[in-house]
């Protein structure tokens, strides 16, 4: 029953938004507020916990990358379960020339400056590829405190409303032979190197790193869930058969010691991995 609400997660929002409007614009009986409470109620269900140990999976790139928002710090590693995010991980290769702090300028950096743009992002493991979206344009980068205001209030509440699509930007989901899906996120426009029903192998290029939907910079978004689709998955841990631990730090992104929830198999954010 969970998975069942859960599933409509984007449109419990919806209702919601609509039922406060129409209570502020319009002189509606008290029902309105009983809709929007228990739409907003419903918005929160989440999909029970899976039940699965960690799959052993391939990299999903290749060089040194840095882990952020990864779950060998905490789980849930984004702060949410919602769209089967439990166990997800963000990976980049950080820009030699960015700035310590964040700045106050309104001007986007451009994401074709960022080393982790353009990269090629390899299937984890074998699969069908049941979706693949592409045509959200590469915005610049969130990278100053009004850009990153915005995209957390404004835009990110946008995004909600728009579904997991317009969260994950372009992307791909891979369904494994073992039934879980890997999903790979703000993937660059024009970079998708699969289509909808394709068969892929372990390391096959599915398309390239880019910076479309909720993103501040280049980066990729993996993660691995029980089911398809997203709002009705319960995130898996993932376990990546080649990743090496360089013994470096990025202190931009690391966010302190390991949490009690955290995974401790998985490299904690801001460790460098070497991943091939």
């Amino acid at each position: 029953m969970r998975r069942a609400v859960a599933r409509w997660q984007t449109w419990w929002t919806r209702l919601f938004v609509a039922a406060v409007l129409a209570g502020v614009l319009l002189p509606v009986a008290p029902w309105g507020l009983v809709v929007a409470v228990l739409a907003f109620g419903l918005s929160l269900v989440r999909p029970p916990a899976t039940t699965r140990g960690p799959v052993d999976l391939g990299a999903p790139l290749r060089g040194r990358w840095v882990v952020i928002n990864g779950p060998g710090t905490a789980v849930p590693s984004h702060g949410v379960k919602a769209y089967g995010q439990a166990y997800a991980v963000d990976l980049l290769q950080p820009a030699p020339d960015a700035p310590a702090t964040l700045g106050w300028g309104l001007r986007a950096r451009r994401p074709q400056t960022y080393p982790s743009f353009g990269q090629p992002v390899h299937a984890m493991a074998g699969g069908t590829v049941v979706r693949a979206r592409d045509g959200q344009r590469d915005h610049g980068a969130r990278d100053t405190w009004p850009l990153v205001v915005w995209m957390m209030t404004v835009e990110g509440f946008l995004r909600e409303l728009a579904g997991p699509g317009r969260i994950l930007g372009n992307h791909v989901l891979v369904r494994h032979e073992d039934g879980t899906v890997g999903t790979y996120a703000h993937l660059r426009r024009g970079s998708l190197a699969v289509r909808e029903g394709e068969t892929v192998r372990t390391g096959q290029v599915l398309g390239e790193v880019g910076n479309t939907g909720n993103t501040s910079e280049p980066h990729l978004h993996v993660q691995v869930t029980d089911r398809a689709p997203l709002t009705a998955g319960a995130g898996v841990p993932m376990r990546w058969r080649v990743a090496a631990v360089v013994g470096e730090r990025d202190e931009r992104w690391s966010t302190g010691p390991r949490r009690p929830t955290a995974l401790p198999w998985f490299p904690e954010n801001g460790e460098v991995l070497e991943l091939g």
